[in-house]
């Protein structure tokens, strides 16, 4: 039986480091891979990007969720926004087989696509499925506001039956308000709150400030996190990554 899950979360940046000088997609699967995930959850993931093919000799000849999965991991992918080299969104991969998914859209306006990948997993040895949601919110308040509410509702009944979810990735959280929310309306508890009381810098990457990525939980025990700062991680990413270690409670 699996008691134990190790958890990530990422916004990529499309594969490129700050400022858009460097392809970084071969590092961050190393990166990741070194990790040992159960769970990955990433966001602004190219699906497909014709000029970014054309510029980088390197760049990988399958969009960039598959690439990053290899072939240890199940991947689905939420594409948001399409533009005209190609997509991009929310990826979530598993190192369990993925039952379902479907990719919700909560964009607040057409200028900013927003969705919500909610995937379902079978765990071995578990009675109840695994439902995980990967999250990249808007960078407006109102929008934030919307999305999470949309969150709940979606999720609501799940938390009733006591199925034990995560939800992960960019909350773009300024004000740091989405944990009330998300406790009160599901219980869900944030890791880095759980673990050290206060939410993790995580943005930018090469000087955190600001406690942006988030995994929250309902029906675990969370028994460590960390934020994977410093090389090579400050120059994967305009984000830090963010691990937890979960038990099933």
């Amino acid at each position: 039986m699996t008691a134990k899950l190790r958890v990530v979360t990422l916004n990529i940046h499309k594969g490129l480091s700050t400022f858009n000088r460097r392809m970084v997609i071969h590092e961050l699967r190393e990166g990741l891979s070194a990790l040992k995930p159960d769970l990955v959850f990433l966001q602004e993931v190219q699906g497909h990007n014709q000029r970014h093919a054309r510029r980088f000799a390197a760049w990988p000849g399958k969009s960039q969720h598959e690439f990053l999965a290899g072939d240890e991991l199940q991947h689905v992918y939420g594409r948001n926004h399409v533009h005209q080299y190609g997509h991009y969104g929310n990826a979530i991969l598993s190192r369990f087989p993925i039952l379902s998914s479907e990719n919700e859209d909560v964009s607040d306006h057409r200028f900013e696509r927003r969705g919500l990948l909610h995937s379902v997993l079978k765990v071995p040895g578990w009675r109840r499925n695994l439902h995980c949601v990967c999250v990249h919110l808007s960078l407006h308040e109102r929008g934030r506001r919307r999305q999470l509410d949309a969150i709940a509702v979606r999720l609501e009944n799940l938390a009733d039956k006591r199925l034990p979810i995560i939800v992960a990735g960019d909350f773009n959280d300024w004000r740091q308000r989405a944990s009330g929310i998300l406790e009160k309306s599901l219980g869900m508890t944030e890791v880095s709150m759980a673990a050290g009381g206060r939410h993790s810098r995580t943005f930018p990457s090469l000087l955190p400030m600001f406690r942006l990525d988030r995994i929250y939980v309902r029906g675990f025990k969370v028994l460590g996190t960390q934020v994977h700062s410093g090389p090579p991680w400050s120059l994967l990413s305009d984000h830090l990554a963010v691990s937890a270690e979960l038990e099933r409670a």
